[in-house]
């Protein structure tokens, strides 16, 4: 098998089981009836970003990311119709899912409608998926110091963070195949931040627990 054959399957799989997870959250709505202890904007600023990316592959005429994000946009889309429907903040919600859009729709006509066709209209749509992609990946830092400071590793997801670094390492690999820095460069943070994650697990698990269990991460 072509060497990257092989990473653009191990992008797909090892991307949509990241985002998967978040179906823990969906049965966990469906059997509370309940969107309490559950954050929204994960959900929203991620479907946002596999839009962004989407738009980026048909461009770019990438079939792997064109599959992935789909599948991550319609799952993200799944989540947030859930947590409308469990929520007792609609107006929060709907507020806030009427500001993505606006900013949705204002992405679409500048990169649509004032840029020319080619090379300037990609890399700078490849650009501002980067930061979004980086931004989120750094996102949890805040949450790692105070696991620093409790001591204390229960809020963090083990399979998330195994998941998060065989995703990221694939797209980094996957980016330096193509020679395409704006796959590359935005992956390289989410195998640092499970690096930190893989030791904060080692210094802080707990010894007295022979298969210690680790609550969901809501992100």
């Amino acid at each position: 098998m072509d060497f990257l054959l092989f990473l653009s399957w191990a992008c797909i799989v090892f991307t949509v089981g990241m985002f998967s997870t978040g179906l823990s959250d969906l049965k966990k709505m469906r059997e509370s009836k309940s969107a309490e202890n559950i954050q929204f904007l994960p959900f929203l600023t991620t479907c946002l970003n596999n839009l962004g990316w989407l738009f980026y592959g048909f461009l770019k005429k990438d079939h792997t990311i064109v599959f992935v994000n789909t599948i991550g946009a319609f799952l993200q889309i799944l989540y947030i119709v859930v947590y409308f429907y469990y929520t007792k903040q609609k107006r929060q919600v709907t507020l806030q899912t009427l500001a993505a859009g606006a900013i949705l729709i204002t992405g679409w006509l500048y990169f649509t409608t004032f840029l020319t066709e080619g090379e300037a209209r990609l890399n700078q749509l490849g650009l501002t998926c980067s930061v979004v992609t980086v931004s989120m990946y750094l996102s949890p830092l805040f949450d790692l110091v105070e696991i620093v400071r409790s001591k204390n590793v229960q809020c963090l997801s083990f399979p998330l963070t195994v998941a998060t670094f065989f995703t990221s390492t694939s797209w980094v690999l996957y980016g330096l195949q193509l020679n395409d820095y704006y796959i590359m460069v935005p992956n390289t943070p989410g195998i640092l931040t499970s690096l930190v994650r893989f030791y904060l697990f080692w210094k802080f698990a707990p010894v007295s627990q022979s298969s210690p269990s680790y609550k969901p991460l809501q992100k």
